[in-house]
């Protein structure tokens, strides 16, 4: 039964499986971890259908407890010694990544029908791919000639008896997790091969039609622990703590224990962070996770499904009836571990009219009311089903529709009562806001340019907010500001702020900073982050370009998306309001385990609290990401990476296209060009396009992602759709995605002046 003294109970059935290497029933734990199994109450689950043919004994068994030498000592009796090329004996053996390995024996599938291969393995966020976990077969040229591997790239395991061209794969389809410990398991046995991970399994092929001992014809001279069969690859840069071959096909049972010490810490982790927020007063549908970051499936019960279900549906008691409390328990499994964690509910009965108007008035907020200088949010309806009516006593000043009408400059500052009537079935409440409005700034000339950035996922700081200073009026030269550390950071979200973009509002003294809430410093997920990484953004505003507040995390993103990545807004002088713009991959399982792509999305909004319903914006049946906007003459220019692949099929994949269109919101606009970069760098991302202060010309910089950075491209002709490389420049370091910001002679002086 549940417990409310305890964050989550542990189901505490007894499990004995053979994951030794002398006999079935016999326990051996690894080294690392003991104990936590018995921790986290980790147990057995009833196992899958097993394949067929299991194994006794391993054939080879790398424990890594050696402190010194290169002999890497098989512990299965066997006498299948490894050999340690470099490596530093520590936690497990160290691999540098640059040319450390192992080296095992020869010929080690040789008449081998079936076979279980595990390793329990680190691998560093620096991690540079394409790589091999651990490779079997031989090696001619560039070429592998026959070899079973696993990577951690799309994990997956593949048999070939020639090269890539006839490799018969088991994926899972996301990246592995980096900076973290992982078990990981390949069976195969009567041509289905099972892919496990953390002791679950993850990938299944029943059509393997390659035995292993068919490798090379059972000759295989390459059989490597953190070194690819193709020279090319990269080698592994993290730890092994242990590696083990079977001659035959362990259970799903067996490998679920033997990865026990691992999952259960994962899934105990995945358990203590689900987070239903407040549960205290539920009036709406909750969302209940079905996955943990680790890879636990979490299964839900409901006490009382007629009011909360098992995937979080809501059916509020009548207005009549009392508020009811309800037990949800979540149940987090992965492989052998299984926990239970419960969560109380209270969701209350149905407002009658007067609860209603008093929450929706009470609701009711407008951003910097004491000093508004743009468009305001003037709601028309109430969350409980109530309409709202505003009236203005100065509408030529404020209009009852939000818009803002600013003096000339020098002229007054305006105090405007806006009054706020909300009714729902006859009852009513009113609201009376006061706004003061002051004058339009003097316009002024722009001097210089402001560049804000990122530097990347390399470091633990890279992830913020960088800036610099244009020389003058130079867009091609700049100086670091604050020292090249941040000028701003993030603890909220992720942690990790990334693809800063700011945007100066159509009066010209609000700027608005929003940028990708994401961290892959530490983790290198890049699947995991499309899958279930953050659907917000984050927000910050001033009015000096040198306070920025706070900085506030605004969801925009639809319960279907995985990401929202590098968000960037446009002034719609027609909608008077900002076209907010980011790329999601929008998935149909609630899961989000199923194949897609990234759409560009996009919502609008006048105060960037207040954003209108997502909408598709960019669907080319392709991944797409990275737009940035610049307008001309009335046309409104866009430039878009292409994501795909760079193949003969995709020629311009991984470069930058672009479209045109005479409204921002259109979502069929005109061809300009694609390829945009090609010839001068080897792949671009990020692009940014701003306009000369002194001239007719526009400037591009474009990021040559894993290359050189941001490389500025120039035109002075917009519409040709012709970029060349700019001949000099004097760039900030490692400037990744951001923005260029034209500034006047007061605010570049105050810029320099603070940082």
């Amino acid at each position: 039964m549940l417990s409310e003294t305890i964050p989550w109970l542990p189901i505490t059935q007894a499990s004995t499986c053979a994951i030794g290497p002398k006999k079935l029933g016999e326990t051996v734990t690894s080294k690392r971890l003991l104990g936590t199994v018995l921790a986290a109450a980790a147990v057995a689950l009833p196992a899958s259908a097993a394949v067929a043919a299991t194994a006794d004994a391993p054939l080879l068994w790398y424990q890594f407890d050696e402190t010194d030498g290169t002999v890497v000592h098989d512990s299965s009796g066997n006498g299948h010694d490894g050999t340690a090329v470099g490596g530093v004996w520590g936690d497990g053996l160290e691999l540098d990544g640059v040319d450390d390995h192992v080296d095992m024996p020869d010929d080690l599938m040789a008449g081998l029908d079936a076979i279980t291969v595990t390793a329990e393995v680190w691998i560093d966020p620096d991690q540079a791919g394409p790589y091999f976990v651990y490779g079997l077969g031989n090696t001619s040229g560039s070429w592998g000639d026959g070899y079973l591997f696993t990577t951690g790239n799309q994990y997956r395991t593949s048999l070939s008896t020639c090269h890539w061209t006839c490799e018969q794969n088991t994926a899972a389809g996301f990246d592995l997790a980096r900076g973290t410990w992982n078990h990981l398991a390949f069976t195969l046995a009567g041509g289905t091969g099972v892919l496990y991970l953390n002791g679950q399994e993850v990938a299944r092929n029943e059509d393997v039609t390659i035995a292993p001992g068919e490798i090379g014809g059972g000759a295989t001279a390459a059989n490597y622990l953190g070194r690819s069969l193709y020279p090319g690859d990269r080698h592994l840069h993290g730890n092994f703590a242990d590696f083990r071959i079977y001659d035959g096909a362990l259970s799903a049972a067996e490998i679920g224990d033997m990865a026990a010490h691992i999952s259960a810490d994962k899934a105990a982790a995945d358990a203590a962070a689900i987070d239903l927020g407040d549960t205290s007063a539920v009036t709406d549908d909750l969302a209940l996770p079905e996955q943990g970051a680790n890879g636990s499936a979490i299964a839900w019960s409901s006490s009382d499904p007629a009011v909360i279900d098992q995937v979080g549906a809501v059916t509020r008691p009548a207005a009549d009836e009392a508020d009811e409390a309800v037990t949800l328990t979540a149940t987090v499994t992965l492989g052998s571990a299984r926990l239970q964690r419960a969560f109380t509910a209270t969701v209350l009965a149905e407002y009658d009219d007067a609860e209603a108007v008093a929450l929706d008035a009470a609701a009711l907020a407008i951003p910097n009311l004491d000093d508004v200088r743009s468009a305001i949010h003037l709601p028309t309806e109430g969350a409980n089903g109530t309409t709202i009516t505003w009236k203005s006593s100065k509408d030529a000043v404020i209009a009852t529709d939000g818009l803002v009408n600013r003096d000339e400059p020098g002229g007054k500052t305006h105090k405007v009562k806006l009054k706020a009537t909300v009714e729902r079935g006859g009852e009513k409440e009113k609201r009376t806001f006061t706004a003061l409005v002051p004058p339009l700034p003097e316009q002024a000339e722009y001097t210089g340019y402001v560049f804000t950035y990122f530097t990347g996922e390399g470091t633990a700081n890279g992830e913020q907010v960088y800036a610099a200073l244009s020389d003058g009026n130079d867009p091609l030269a700049w100086n670091e500001l604050n020292g090249a550390q941040p000028i701003l950071t993030s603890d909220q979200g992720e942690g990790g702020v990334r693809d800063p973009f700011v945007i100066r509002s159509p009066e010209g003294d609000r700027f608005y900073l929003i940028a990708t809430d994401l961290k892959i410093h530490g983790n290198g997920d890049w699947d995991g982050a499309q899958r279930h990484g953050s659907r917000s953004i984050m927000v910050w505003e001033s009015t000096d370009l040198i306070d920025w507040g706070e900085g506030r995390l605004v969801e925009v993103s639809p319960e279907a998306a995985g990401n929202t990545w590098a968000p960037e807004a446009y002034w719609d002088d027609e909608l008077d309001a900002y076209v907010v713009f980011w790329a999601s991959k929008l998935y149909e399982t609630e899961d989000h385990t199923d194949d897609t792509y990234n759409r560009m999305m996009y919502a609008t909004t006048r105060d960037f609290v207040h954003f209108s319903e997502p909408q598709v914006w960019v669907d080319a049946g392709y991944s797409t990401i990275d737009s940035t906007v610049i307008e001309h003459d009335g046309v409104y220019y866009r430039f878009t990476k292409d994501e795909r692949s760079n193949t003969s099929g995709s020629p311009c994949g991984k470069f930058i296209m672009g479209q045109t269109s005479t409204s921002l919101t259109d979502t069929d606009w005109d061809f300009l060009t694609e390829c945009i970069g090609a010839g001068a760098i080897s792949r671009g991302e990020g692009p940014l396009v701003f306009k000369s202060n002194t001239e007719d010309k526009w400037y591009m910089f474009i990021d040559e992602f894993g290359g050189r950075g941001y490389v500025p491209f120039e035109t002075t002709d917009l519409s040709s759709g012709e970029w060349t490389v700019a001949e000099a420049y004097d760039l900030p370091a490692s400037p990744r995605h951001g923005t260029v910001l034209p500034v006047t002679a007061d605010e570049y002086e105050r810029l320099q002046a603070a940082w």
